[in-house]
């Protein structure tokens, strides 16, 4: 039954229509996560691009998480370390890249584990006020080749 709620909430992401607010166009592509145990933390990892103006990402949130940060992991003076970031700066007509060894979201206290084939879904808010539903396919960091425009 998890799993069948997990695909539907998926399938509710990835059509819920464009994205709300003012703004340049957003774009997410290869969002993945890997497998997480429930009541663990996922991580979540996906290219962000903009056709215009700047942007920032600024919030992420799931249902099926108690919250969401966005982190970044750095080695500095060979000790690898991760911080929570407030914003991500997506420069004008640029991207950023989330991927393993920088940026990533952080899914913590998942309300069911995520297995492989399932999909996590999120939303991502901006700078600009603009929301951005995505949904996070799991496995076992491959990224998917799949694109959300808005």
């Amino acid at each position: 039954m998890k799993t069948i709620l997990v695909a539907v909430a998926g399938a509710i992401a990835v059509f819920a229509g464009p994205a709300s607010g003012a703004g340049p166009e957003m774009s997410v592509s290869g969002a993945w996560s890997r497998p997480a145990a429930a009541g663990g933390t996922g991580a979540g990892f996906m290219t962000l691009k903009t056709t215009g103006a700047a942007d920032a990402l600024t919030g992420v949130a799931s249902p099926l998480a108690r919250k969401v940060e966005i982190h970044r992991s750095s080695l500095q003076g060979g000790v690898m370390s991760m911080r929570r970031q407030e914003r991500v700066d997506i420069p004008a007509g640029g991207q950023a890249v989330f991927a393993p060894g920088g940026y990533h979201l952080m899914f913590y206290g998942l309300t069911q584990p995520l297995r492989a084939g399932d999909k996590l879904p999120a939303t991502l808010t901006f700078q600009s006020g603009r929301k951005l539903a995505v949904s996070f396919a799991v496995g076992a960091g491959a990224a998917p080749a799949m694109e959300h425009k808005h």
